[in-house]
């Protein structure tokens, strides 16, 4: 199972799951986090999917502009 680019996905994720990616200590996603990206893109997600480094300063870059 493959993770959807992250831009397809992440100005849609909840404030809530966006801090959890953000914060996590871990780059595996959270079950939470994997069922909203699951709900928006439609993507079967696994339990071990894992965000890269470049998709980390997607998030980063994009935190402010998604949360406004």
């Amino acid at each position: 199972m493959t993770l959807p680019p992250i831009s397809d996905w992440w100005s849609e994720l909840s404030e809530e799951s966006r801090r959890s990616v953000l914060d996590g200590d871990s780059p595996h996603l959270d079950e939470d986090v994997r069922e909203e990206i699951r709900v928006i893109t439609g993507a079967v997600v696994g339990m071990v999917e894992s965000l890269t480094d470049e998709d980390l300063d997607y998030a980063r870059a994009h935190a402010e502009t998604a949360s406004d």
